[in-house]
């Protein structure tokens, strides 16, 4: 495995670790649908919450939640709309974002953007005809 792939492996359990201490019931890690991958889909009482982590070792180029692009969050809603139908979900759904800056060797800085966007069709405010 590459090294890049091993630090944002290390990140993503650094986010796991980091919701089930607050109090959220991980459902499922790096999961895949359509062309996307949601890093995690956990349960936050009655809400379903799709989140995208992303980590860096530093900040230099900004807050690493700033890059997750219009198409990602296009394939998050398009692969959370799919796992959510999978497993008759019909609660609210929620997206969020987790920042970690750090490094395996050097503690890390976890920052959770929960609602940190909703996306949808601007025609009708609903994603997939189906409205959250």
């Amino acid at each position: 495995m590459a090294e890049h792939n091993d630090f944002g492996a290390w990140g993503e359990e650094v986010a796991a670790q980091y919701l089930q201490q607050q109090g959220y019931k991980l459902l499922a890690q790096n999961y895949r649908s359509f062309e996307a991958e949601v890093d995690i889909i956990a349960q936050d009482n009655d809400t379903l919450v799709i989140v995208e982590v992303k980590t860096r070792n530093n900040n230099y180029f900004g807050d690493p939640a700033e890059h997750v692009s219009d198409k990602k969050q296009a394939l998050l809603a398009e692969a959370a709309w799919a796992y959510a139908e999978s497993i008759d979900w019909e609660g609210p759904i929620r997206f969020d974002i987790l920042s970690i800056i750090g490094t395996p060797a050097v503690s890390a800085h976890i920052q959770h953007l929960e609602d940190a966007f909703f996306p949808h069709d601007d025609a009708d405010d609903t994603l997939d005809g189906t409205a959250f």
